[in-house]
């Protein structure tokens, strides 16, 4: 149940809530598929379908976002408004104006959307109160920000903010590459992108590519800063940095794998074993990750 990614958020502020407390405060924004005439729903639901909206271990929270949104191209809308009007022009002599197309298009929209093919995805949210981080499992910073609405409407207030480091991932991971060394405890592996900051926006990208010291540093000297780096922490978790500090492409190394062999143990012991085993590994990836780039910047303490 290994997080692919981690979009990740700084605790400023004391954790207060019980794992009760958190449910009862969740549990008002539980998920609901979409009415007839909704084209999105989303709300939280059961990480281990067991009904429970927060799963705890060792006072570690897992969380999950569900999103459901209706399948209505706008191809189709316009194809049948097209077909509407046309009949419309036949029965009243004259073409609809811009007022009656309007009107026609929400029409057929309202009609159509019960009969909508509607996809679920889900959005994986842990938080770390022993250690003040918060990571969603999503690739991309927009599928985060949805979390943190639905947490604010939830909480009505937030202790986290962005995580922000003294040094910015951009400068840091260039920095390495120039000077062909890693940080303490983590290695570079063979995909990168550089990427000139100019109009152009020239950009160079290796793929399970060795990287060459001469190379790289020759795209540094014409003016290319390192954007993406895909590294490994300690022989054990592989990943990509990138310039915005989001960890992607999180994959646990076999070392681990080993270690969390539970060939004799049921479902829901594996998962809670998985569960604190990648929560204790990823909250000392990121602890020495913030350290390789300088420490954290400081934060303004929430009211």
């Amino acid at each position: 149940m290994w997080f692919k990614n981690l979009q990740l958020y700084r605790l400023i502020a004391p954790w207060t809530w019980t794992a009760e407390q958190l449910e009862e405060k969740l549990a008002p924004q539980s998920f609901a598929s979409c009415a007839s005439g909704d084209m999105q729903s989303q709300g939280w639901l059961s990480p281990r379908d067991n009904g429970m909206l927060v799963h705890t271990v060792n006072r570690q929270l897992l969380l999950q976002l569900g999103v459901e949104k209706k399948l209505l191209p706008a191809s189709v809308i316009n194809q049948v408004t097209k077909a509407r009007a046309a009949e419309l022009e036949e029965q009243q002599g004259f073409k609809p104006g811009r007022k009656q197309m309007k009107e026609l298009k929400e029409q057929v929209t309202e009609e159509l959307l019960p009969r909508a093919f509607s996809v679920r995805r889900t959005t994986r949210v842990w938080i770390d109160p022993v250690n003040g981080w918060m990571a969603v499992d999503a690739a991309s910073p927009a599928k985060a920000d949805e979390v943190f609405k639905l947490l604010l409407k939830s909480l009505d207030t937030l202790p986290f903010a962005s995580l922000r480091t003294a040094r910015s991932p951009l400068s840091a991971m260039t920095d390495w590459l120039a000077a062909d060394e890693a940080p303490g405890g983590f290695t570079v592996d063979q995909d990168t992108e550089l990427r000139a900051s100019g109009e152009g926006k020239a950009t160079v990208r290796y793929v399970r590519h060795t990287l060459e010291a001469e190379d790289v540093q020759r795209h540094i000297a014409a003016g290319k800063q390192c954007t993406r780096l895909a590294m490994t922490w300690n022989d054990r978790i592989s990943f990509v940095l990138t310039e915005a500090l989001a960890v992607k492409r999180v994959a646990p190394l076999d070392v681990l794998k080993e270690n969390a062999d539970g060939a004799t143990m049921n479902d829901d012991e594996r998962f809670d074993t998985d569960f604190a085993l990648m929560t204790g590994e990823l909250a000392k990836l990121v602890a020495d990750l913030v350290l390789a780039l300088g420490g954290e910047e400081a934060q303004k303490k929430a009211a």
